[in-house]
């Protein structure tokens, strides 16, 4: 089993966001503090101009906002809304698969307001990602960079719809690599992008960029305190874009996915109410599960050794994996009997 950090679904929140819901109000309280003596000196007459390396650094920033601007959009359905990235020239652009959930049919709003139809191209909702298609547009494409090049402390910024305040943008670095986290729909997606960039309502299907303008991720979910159900500020969580480049480009040349490089066992499991593994409610035949000789009424109680609980146990362990990866499920029979099964995974198949 992986070492990756594993997460319960509770924790994370996907940031896709009703239009139902008018406002949001966010407190925070911040204490200036006046560092003087006796002098009585004016905080304004303290000021300092910026230094030339700080005034590069927000021209920067300046800059790239402005390049990125017009190829992020919103991605509207009947019932929420998202953000997304315009891909090519083409009028395709990719967002999550839980911004789009059931909809075949969109409203997408550039970054001047214009707004187009368009249509479901494809979805893969192990990686969480979808492709739609802007009809009649002439949206320019963003840059997407090389997201295995990515470093904890590198510099990003958030660009996005949230709380459907297009084009907002927040900042944060790069706080962690390669995290598995599972969304509250039971999906595990791996290999995570954690930022310190706050990720809100809306955010959803955006970008995270770093400061050369390139997109090096897709914002998705963020860390939800579970003392209090709060967002916890400064934890949020990104698809790289080097899983988002192959999932999309296959989307569009094939309308699904031909290769995921996403692990499949190939059952369908239901939760026992009394613990103590997962029964095996379906098994897909000729699928790596029933090749191990796995069957319907099964009870899947260890995974590399490890106690399962419930299904996101799996889910976590297999997005760790590879097709071709072997992995060896303890059985519980429906007659009671236990054994030790070595499955080889198989392709996730496209959707």
């Amino acid at each position: 089993m992986s070492d990756h950090e594993k997460t319960h679904h509770s924790k994370w929140r996907r940031m896709a966001v009703r239009p139902a819901i008018a406002a949001l109000t966010v407190a925070a309280t911040i204490l200036l503090a006046a560092c003087g003596g006796g002098s009585g000196t004016s905080a304004s007459s303290t000021s300092v101009a910026a230094t030339s390396p700080a005034k590069s650094l927000q021209q920067q920033y300046v800059d790239t906002i402005g390049a990125i601007g017009p190829s992020v959009v919103q991605v509207q359905t009947s019932v929420g809304l998202g953000s997304g990235i315009v891909l090519d020239s083409k009028g395709n652009v990719v967002t999550n698969d839980h911004v789009v959930g059931t909809y075949k049919r969109f409203q997408v709003t550039d970054s001047t307001g214009k707004r187009y139809a368009a249509t479901l191209v494809g979805t893969f909702a192990p990686d969480d990602l979808a492709v739609v298609h802007v009809e009649g547009g002439q949206l320019p494409p963003a840059a997407l960079g090389d997201s295995s090049k990515l470093q904890v402390g590198d510099i990003v910024l958030a660009v996005g719809s949230p709380l459907g305040l297009q084009s907002s943008v927040t900042n944060g670095i790069v706080s962690a690599l390669g995290r598995t986290v599972s969304e509250s729909s039971g999906v595990a997606l791996p290999d995570l992008i954690q930022t310190s960039a706050q990720i809100n309502p809306g955010n959803s299907g955006g970008a995270l960029i770093d400061l050369s303008g390139q997109v090096i991720g897709i914002p998705t979910l963020a860390a939800i305190d579970p003392e209090n159900q709060q967002q916890a500020s400064g934890i949020g969580f990104a698809i790289p874009s080097n899983t988002v480049k192959s999932i999309a480009d296959q989307l569009i040349t094939d309308g699904h996915v031909v290769l995921s490089n996403r692990a499949y066992l190939g059952v369908e499991l239901a939760t026992l109410s009394s613990g103590g593994g997962v029964l095996v409610s379906s098994v897909t035949a000729n699928a790596p599960a029933a090749r191990a000789g796995i069957t319907v009424g099964d009870t899947i109680t260890t995974i590399s050794g490890h106690p399962v609980q419930n299904i996101e146990d799996i889910s976590v362990t297999l997005a760790d994996l590879k097709p071709g990866d072997k992995v060896a499920l303890g059985i519980r029979t429906p007659q009671g009997n236990t054994k030790i099964v070595t499955v080889t995974l198989g392709q996730y198949p496209g959707s």
